[in-house]
Parts: structure tokens; C-alpha cells; sequence
């Protein structure tokens, strides 16, 4: 009678256990499903942007760093209207990572992304910390003539001369500005580089057309497709 007793007792505490698993499972299956966290995979912008990299086959992500010219206690130049030059810098820049986030084949980093100053040796030395695939710092261009325009490229390594010449093609057909040509200059945050890097002066902020263009929302947001378009096309050419 004891031993019969004690199986009992064995069953039901069996039979108690497993009900108690099965109970935190379905508790489990309610919370993953209603947690944008499952188990211990954590969605990140990064991460989701590596899976549909991987999808649409995409042999690479491209590490792509977008400078914003200036800022903080260097204003940077002048324009027709008074505004200053780190702030459309910004304003651009921030459309221009924006765009490259959205695209599977890049991972987008800023060198600021407020009104802050960062040394040019500081904005350079981000890129070649990240090991960035490409490096490209925006501005606006200056001349004491306000009759001066146009849209001009610069580079400093001769392996950056193809990457400007692209990006340059599709820059200088958007802003629709006097194409002034790709330059080689030794501008520090270029000669710092370790890898391709480009500085592009999108029009001249001294210049009342130019300048009234470039404050436009469209025409930013025309510009920072055609730089995006120009960087993707680079990258898809070396695929190809």
C-alpha cells in the first residue's frame, strides 16, 4: 500500500512539474511575440541593415564616413545672406546619412552631428579608426567675387581620383551649377586619410543664386541623392 502511495505521489508531483513548464512556455510565447526582443537576438539598425545586405546580395558593407564642414566655434564662410557655412554643412550631411542608411550596401557614420567643432586631424582619424571604405567631407565654397559659381571636387591620393570623378558626375548634373571640375589639393583632412577620401564644395555661398538654391529643402535633399548615388555607383562598379 506505501509503495502504491508513493508512486502516486511520484505521478502527481510529475504531473504538477510538467504543468508548470508547460505554463512558462505559453507565458514565454505571449512575451516574444509582443517583445520587439526574441530570445537573445537584439534588432539594431546595424544588423537589420547586414541581413537585407546579405538578401539582396550584397557581397560588402561599405563603411562610408560623411564629414559636416566646420562647426562650433568655426563657422566657416560667410554667405550672401548672413547664414554660415556649418550649418548647411550639417543640414546636408545629415540628409546624406540619412539615404546611406537606407541602402543595405552601407554602414554611415557622421563626424558630428550638431553644432560642435572637431579638429580636422580628429575628423580624419575617425575614418582611418573605423577603417572607413570611403571618407567624404562637405562644404560650401567662398570668393570674394559674388558672381563667382559652380560646383567643384577635391582630391588628394591619385586612388581617390576615380572615386571623386564619380561622385563629382552626379553632384555637378544635380546642383545644376557651373561645373568647376575635379582638383587635386593637400587639404589635411585628405592627406590624413588612409583611405579614398574627397571633399566636395557644392556651390559658393557668396554667390546670391547659388547660395539661395543650396538653403532650399529641394535642393539639398536633390543634392544628397546625387552624392548617394554617385558613392553606390563607385562601390557597384568594383563589384562588377
Amino acid at each position: 500500500m506505501k509503495r502504491i502511495r508513493r508512486k502516486q505521489l511520484q505521478r502527481r508531483q510529475a504531473i504538477f512539474m510538467i504543468s508548470i513548464v508547460i505554463f512558462m512556455g505559453m507565458v514565454w510565447s505571449i512575451y516574444a511575440v509582443s517583445s520587439p526582443i526574441s530570445g537573445n537576438q537584439i534588432t539594431t539598425t546595424a544588423s537589420l541593415n547586414k541581413n537585407m545586405a546579405t538578401s539582396q546580395g550584397v557581397s560588402k558593407r561599405y563603411k562610408i564616413v560623411i564629414d559636416a564642414g566646420h562647426g562650433g566655434k568655426d563657422p566657416g564662410a560667410e554667405g550672401a545672406s548672413g547664414n554660415r557655412e556649418r550649418a548647411y554643412t550639417l543640414a546636408l550631411s545629415t540628409k546624406i546619412y540619412d539615404l546611406l542608411q537606407q541602402e543595405p550596401m552601407f554602414e554611415a557614420h557622421c563626424t558630428r552631428t550638431d553644432d560642435t567643432f572637431v579638429n580636422l586631424k580628429d575628423r580624419a582619424q575617425m575614418a582611418n579608426d573605423l577603417d572607413a571604405d570611403a571618407f567624404v567631407s562637405i562644404h560650401g565654397n567662398t570668393y570674394s567675387d559674388p558672381d563667382i559659381s559652380g560646383t567643384e571636387t577635391y582630391y588628394y591620393a591619385d586612388d581617390s581620383l576615380l572615386f571623386a570623378s564619380e561622385v563629382h558626375e552626379e553632384l555637378a548634373e544635380a546642383t545644376g551649377f557651373k561645373d568647376r571640375g575635379v582638383k587635386r589639393e593637400s587639404w589635411e583632412v585628405l592627406k590624413l586619410s588612409n583611405h579614398l577620401a574627397i571633399l566636395l564644395e557644392i556651390g559658393f555661398l557668396t554667390n546670391p543664386s547659388d547660395e539661395s538654391n543650396m538653403l532650399s529643402e529641394t535642393h539639398q535633399n536633390r543634392t544628397a541623392q546625387a552624392i548617394v548615388s554617385g558613392i553606390k555607383k563607385y562601390f557597384l562598379d568594383r563589384e562588377s
